[in-house]
């Protein structure tokens, strides 16, 4: 197993903290008024995880396109195109209410990590990747589940 470098893991934790805050603030009332006085009601709850879960797998279509970028030939063709997935996926999915675009954003978290697992079987990503991704992926779909079906 390799590690994952101490930068990388430590930004992708101080990631989660926009998913942990909305599920902490769609289970805690008080908290959630809170948040909502002080931060402004698109920054708790479902809210901020639906917004932020956007820009994360748009922001993932990006780190793919980047590893495409190490291919050649058709290996390169396919991880571009496939690269783009994510951000149509936030695009066109998350729209139909919290519950829906929720739904759809875990699909599209799950999809992703099959993504960062196809580029990783390619040799595209560091060989700690997927240790990270999955890490990252476990706690982001978990937190969204918490706006979903609770």
């Amino acid at each position: 197993m390799h590690r994952i470098p101490p930068a990388p893991l430590l930004l992708g934790l101080v990631g989660l903290i926009p998913f942990l805050w909305g599920a902490a603030t769609y289970l805690n009332g008080d908290l959630q008024a809170w948040g909502a006085a002080r931060l402004g009601p698109r920054f708790v709850g479902p809210y901020i995880q639906l917004f932020y879960g956007s820009v994360i797998l748009s922001f993932m279509s990006g780190v793919l396109w980047g590893f495409a970028a190490r291919a050649d030939g058709g290996q390169a063709a396919t991880g571009y195109v496939l690269s783009v997935i994510p951000a149509l996926w936030a695009f066109f999915m998350t729209g139909g209410g919290p519950v829906a675009a929720g739904t759809n954003l875990i699909f599209g978290f799950a999809g992703l990590l099959l993504l960062d697992a196809a580029f990783s079987h390619w040799g595209l990503t560091p060989p700690w990747w997927m240790r990270l991704r999955l890490l990252l992926s476990v706690v982001a779909i978990s937190c969204l589940a918490v706006g979903v079906w609770l």
